[in-house]
């Protein structure tokens, strides 16, 4: 690579992907020319110093990028994370976690103190919501859930001060895309924290620090892994709040493996030929699954019908592999005799992998702030990178056992 201080502005997101996290300390041996393409897999627990002094001056001084303890992590899990803070323009810097879960739960508790309260997208994660509901609570930390579509933040305010507000964009079961330039000025305006599970989208397809949220977060193990082979998360926020994730990330003693961050920057590599094809493969099955008998609805973000479309529109260059299709009646059988007989979806929970996948999905069990409705079952797709032909005829056969059952 050429040197970093000459080739790093105003590089193209793909070209980011193919370079970032490759610092020549990290890639090359002092006083040997050259270096490799990737950072190695740097496994280590202990560090060992020249002396005490030494020993003395590194406790004494930032740990940061800076070998010091195993906990703290090694190049390997730095490159990673370089990387990910370069594809949030505006970013201050990013820290890993053993999963998704665990990249939420030290998000919020970075922001979040007894006597807080938090808004909540209705839409959100089950897990979002399970730590909400047994961990937060527990603290003394209110949560209060609003409607995606239709926020009525300043309401909220009359009960007192609102201390963070956690978005969701699309949501992961009914993909309402949220109007997220708006909530961000008002937050802004009111001195309210901002939070966003952008796992869906990525920053490749939606920067959200650029759209003004504070703290950014990732489910790693989905698209940026790619293939269904490692859990991983990651927090990336601006200047005022990098400095609290890290702190709170070494306070738990969150870290993860060498191994797995070495997988995770060989899958973000190949993450933008991967989404494109996520995208495409996509597209097509949710317009032919609009025109089936059987199907009342298809919630896919990049589909004029789906809620918040405009927004996605306006403030996205993509849409990935995830959507949901609503069945038109049927029960719980029938939506199960079209699951069961699929030849080229697996059946299992997670996405972001090569694989296609079926789930079925209960929206209504997540709700409390807004009611969910729909003609029939709902079943969860995450379309891989098979053929999309392959896929369609699959499917046709799915409904087809799906109409007989009914």
């Amino acid at each position: 690579m050429k040197d970093e201080a000459g080739g790093r502005e105003g590089r193209k997101p793909l070209t980011q992907l193919v370079q970032a996290g490759r610092k020549p300390e990290w890639t090359g041996m002092p006083g040997q020319p050259g270096g490799i393409v990737n950072p190695p897999v740097w496994r280590a627990s202990t560090i060992l110093y020249d002396d005490v002094a030494h020993l003395r001056r590194a406790a004494a001084s930032s740990t940061h990028e800076r070998l010091f303890y195993g906990r703290k992590g090694t190049p390997t899990a730095w490159s990673l994370a370089d990387a990910l803070t370069e594809m949030e323009p505006g970013a201050e810097g990013t820290m890993l976690f053993p999963s998704g879960v665990a990249a939420i739960a030290c998000a919020l508790m970075a922001v979040l103190k007894p006597g807080d309260r938090l808004l909540m997208v209705d839409s959100a994660y089950d897990p979002t919501r399970g730590f909400c509901t047994q961990m937060l609570k527990s603290f003394g930390i209110e949560t209060i859930y609003y409607d995606p579509m239709a926020p009525d933040l300043v309401a909220h305010l009359a009960d007192g001060p609102i201390r963070a507000i956690f978005l969701e964009s699309p949501g992961s079961l009914t993909f309402e895309v949220q109007d997220i330039p708006a909530i961000t000025a008002w937050a802004r305006a009111h001195g309210v924290v901002t939070l966003m599970d952008n796992t869906w989208a990525t920053p490749l397809y939606f920067p959200a620090l650029t759209r003004g949220v504070d703290i950014a977060i990732l489910a790693c193990t989905k698209y940026i892994v790619g293939h269904s082979d490692v859990m991983m998360g990651s927090v990336t926020a601006t200047g005022d709040w990098f400095g609290k994730v890290r702190q709170t990330a070494y306070a738990f003693g969150q870290m993860v493996s060498p191994d797995d961050a070495w997988l995770a920057a060989r899958g973000l590599r190949t993450l933008g030929v991967r989404l494109a094809q996520h995208r495409d493969g996509a597209l097509a099955v949710a317009q032919w699954l609009k025109t089936q008998p059987g199907v009342a609805r298809v919630l896919h973000p990049a589909l004029p019908d789906c809620p918040g479309h405009d927004h996605w529109a306006r403030d996205f260059s993509g849409s990935t592999g995830l959507f949901t299709f609503i069945l038109d009646g049927g029960d719980e059988a029938a939506r199960a005799a079209l699951i069961d007989g699929l030849a080229h979806f697996g059946i299992g929970y997670s996405w972001g992998g090569f694989e296609s996948l079926a789930l079925p999905v209960d929206p209504a069990r997540y709700r409390s702030a807004t009611r969910w409705q729909a003609a029939g079952p709902a079943v969860r797709l995450h379309i891989g990178l098979e053929d999309p032909a392959d896929l369609i005829a699959d499917l046709d056969a799915g409904l087809a056992r799906f109409r007989a059952a009914s």
